[in-house]
């Protein structure tokens, strides 16, 4: 116990950073058995099992680099004409660069013919104690994703533990959206959906690590999930000006455009991106009939990297987004001229620095500052309520990091401070007579004053405050034989609008059997997740109280909303099949106090959070992965997933959402539960360019509302989706549904530049009628696309 608070203190006292470079590079020389420099060999860095894979042509005198290498262990092979080709393995432990000098051997008769010895590697990562996953831009670019709002969540869906919800929002491991995206080391925790957030651009990234079990101890806040992104560096590209320009359409009138570029001087590197769209279809409707759903968005991102020596390399980031859009309408609200419409932007800029201090050992610092806006802008036609938002939240970062390789330790450290400004007004008023009539079984005798349609006023609330956290942690990955264990500490102080601490302890150890290729592991990790920050102020105060059921209110009383205290704890397996196949395997179990979530205000984006007493959650998860042969390749993910909450419900405003009284009464299925979701993704690439992608997404259903049969049958605004729920099951949810897209394309490759690429691209190809979700108070209604067809060209410059 002293030696761990000697090195938290150790920590704590010196400048450290809470969110860890992740990313490595490899440089060196290629050269003949005289010593004399082989120009133009390949040098090929790949992990089979990730996909993981970057290439490069060595300079005339044999040198070369590679960049942006997620820490692994990987297969680096050196081809040449007349030599004999070189293969080693290579691993990166932390972000020091690496130096290798090959040497290679001349070709004989007796070496013409060789096998590769990474055949025999086992598909398996050891150094994994916890599940994780990871894929890369060439995957990605391959995969059937809707041209319209989705971001980088449609790419993370693919793996297991995530159940699928409307407007790209997922629900990792049975939380709500409680994930953290850290690109390029800039922590952002907004809800990055195409409904309250510009989402993270896939075009952008050039690999994506995804931890949900074992949550390493640099990571906090909002980790139900964490995605690490590592964006497109210029330092990799060969030219001074290189980039391409995508144009695409698809079904609903939309239109798009990428336009890439990148380049590199010395040792100076830049890489950016524009992205416009506009779509009919710009979010998940709430009716088949697609009413007022009509938006477009404007994204940018722009990179810059200096290596100003052998050992310092500095970074700035720009990432900028804007969103004017239309909320979808129901039948009644559009005949009524409703005319909501929201627009949401951000901008993000950060500073890094890494130091490398020797070959073991790195610094890095990062600064940024991330603000993001929403408003809501209400129409004369609003019904049954109307309602206006102005939202804009600041996340200020400063974080440091010191990591070092010593023997058979790997060991990590940091501290982290962040401050968070927020600032809303909200406005809300009744339109419609019938609603909260006081005939009415929901009739809410505080609402009165504000009901418009017999003489009341608007709701007003605006407030702004601002809140801190602050963290010290410490890790050590330690390599035992055929052991690898890993011992983490974290301390959190949480204050905004309440004041929290928690010590998290995060270990995990695993077991590789290697004349098996097995791996055993197993993890316990105590988490703390933050707030929602949208909405917050007005979730928790006193003044909103009034809006809310008195039921709800007096069996908590006002109170404010604290950080959920979490245990997680799982056990799994990797098992290598043969050459090709690998399967990672895993059960966890989480039980939680103050439960994070949030519910939905009358099928809008906005979202209100609140708190439950507690939640238990219950799965299994695998996924089977087949390594690339004869230019095939694929995945399939498979997730059963158990959640129960119980109440009582603290903060959120539930205006409208009746059957939140009858949840309050007791323990109940949470919508994150889901029987059975799978995820299959193959990939086939002919060596002349030719390629296709088939997706697979089967849900067995969500926990939906519930109604009643007859009076939704009864409803004109509901009635034509009763085929696709089951409100009479206990609990009730969506039907069943399978979504199978397509996509297939050409790339066209001379003296190995890529030139052009066309693809086209076929979304439910069933074009099967299905519902994400039914009258939820956490998400409301919301319509699976219909079969939408898209076509993409590409050209390289």
């Amino acid at each position: 116990m002293y030696s761990i608070r000697l090195a938290l203190g150790a920590v704590l006292a010196c400048v450290g950073l809470l969110w860890s470079q992740t990313t490595a590079s490899v440089s060196g020389s290629v050269t003949d058995p005289s010593g004399a420099g082989v120009g133009g060999a390949r040098v090929l860095l790949r992990n089979a099992l990730t996909g993981f894979e970057q290439t490069v042509e060595t300079r005339a005198d044999g040198s070369f680099q590679l960049l942006s290498i997620p820490l692994r262990t990987y297969e680096l092979s050196v081809r040449a004409a007349g030599f004999q080709i070189h293969e080693q393995t290579i691993t990166f432990s932390n972000a020091a660069a690496q130096v290798v000098t090959i040497r290679l051997r001349l070709m004989t008769a007796e070496t013409s013919t060789t096998v590769s010895a990474f055949e025999t590697l086992s598909l398996v990562t050891p150094e994994d104690t916890g599940t994780r996953g990871q894929i890369n831009q060439k995957e990605i670019e391959r995969l059937a994703l809707s041209v319209a709002n989705r971001g980088l969540e449609a790419v993370v869906q693919t793996f297991p533990g995530f159940a699928q919800n409307a407007n790209g929002s997922i629900h990792p491991r049975g939380a709500h959206t409680q994930m953290s995206f850290i690109i390029d080391g800039m922590p952002i925790t907004d809800q990055l959906t195409g409904a309250f957030a510009n989402a993270v651009d896939p075009n952008i990234v050039q690999n994506v690590e995804i931890f949900t079990g074992n949550i390493p101890a640099e990571y906090g806040a909002k980790i139900a999930a964490v995605v690490n992104v590592n964006t497109k560096s210029g330092l990799g590209a060969d030219r001074r000006f290189t980039g391409s320009t995508a144009v695409s359409a698809a079904g609903y009138d939309t239109l798009g455009q990428v336009t890439q570029f990148a380049g590199k001087s010395n040792r100076f590197g830049y890489s950016g991106l524009v992205n416009t769209m506009k779509s009919n279809r710009y979010l998940d409707s709430v009716s088949l009939d697609n009413l007022h759903n009509g938006g477009n968005s404007t994204r940018g991102f722009l990179r810059l990297d200096y290596q100003a020596s052998d050992r310092d390399i500095f970074r700035v980031n720009f990432l900028t987004g804007r969103a004017p859009f239309q909320l979808a309408n129901l039948r009644s609200q559009h005949a009524n001229g409703m005319n909501q419409r929201q627009e949401l932007g951000d901008f993000s800029t950060a500073f890094n620095w890494v130091r490398t201090i020797d070959a073991a050992s790195t610094y890095e610092m990062n600064y940024s500052v991330r603000t993001s806006t929403s408003n809501l802008l209400p129409s004369a036609g609003d019904t049954p309520v109307t309602a206006a938002q102005e939202r804009r939240l600041t996340t200020v970062a400063l974080t440091h990091r010191y990591a070092t390789v010593r023997g058979r330790h790997n060991i990590r450290g940091g501290v982290d401070l962040q401050r968070i400004p927020l600032r809303e007004q909200f406005s809300f008023g009744i339109t419609d007579p019938q609603f909260n009539h006081p005939d009415s079984e929901e009739y809410v005798a505080t609402l009165v004053p504000f009901d418009l349609s017999r003489g009341g006023r608007l709701f007003n609330f605006s407030e702004r405050a601002t809140g801190g956290f602050y963290t010290g942690h410490v890790q050590d990955s330690i390599k035992l034989g055929d052991f690898q264990v890993s011992l983490g500490l974290r301390y959190d102080v949480y204050r905004f609008l309440v004041d929290q601490t928690m010590w998290q302890p995060r270990v995990g150890a695993s077991y590789h059997l290697k004349r098996t290729g097995t791996v055993f592991r197993a993890s316990y990790n105590r988490l703390m997740q933050t707030p929602q920050n949208e909405n917050l102020l007005v979730s928790s105060s006193e003044k909103a109280q009034v809006l809310v059921d008195p039921a709800i209110r007096e069996a908590t009383g006002v109170q404010r909303i604290s950080p959920e205290r979490q245990n997680l704890m799982e056990v799994g397996f990797q098992q290598s099949l043969g050459r090709r196949f690998s399967v990672n395997s895993s059960f966890y179990h989480k039980n939680a106090r103050n439960q994070q979530d949030v519910n939905n205000f009358f099928n809008t984006p906005i979202v209100f959070p609140l708190q439950l007493l507690a939640i238990r959650v219950n799965s299994v998860e695998s996924r089977l992965v087949m390594t690339p042969w004869k230019g095939l390749s694929g995945s399939l993910a498979a997730t059963h997933a158990r959640a129960i909450s119980t109440p009582p419900f603290v903060g959120g405003l539930y205006i409208g959402n009746g059957n939140v009284t009858l949840l309050n009464e007791g323990p109940f299925v949470i919508d994150h539960d889901q029987r059975l979701s799978l995820q299959s993704v193959v990939n086939y690439t002919h060596r002349r360019g030719f390629y296709s992608t088939v997706s697979l997404r089967h849900d067995s259903g969500l926990v939906t509302g519930g109604a009643d049969p007859d009076v939704v049958r009864e409803d004109p605004d509901y009635a034509d989706l009763l085929p696709y729920v089951n409100l009479l099951s206990d609990p009730p949810r969506t039907k069943p549904r399978t979504i199978v897209d397509v996509v297939a394309g050409y790339e066209r490759i001379r003296n190995d530049r890529r030139q052009w690429d066309f693809n086209v691209q076929v979304l439910n190809l069933g074009n099967q009628t299905a519902l994400f979700n039914f009258q939820s108070a956490f998400v409301g209604t919301r319509v699976v696309q219909p079969r939408t067809v898209g076509a993409r060209l590409r050209f390289y410059f």
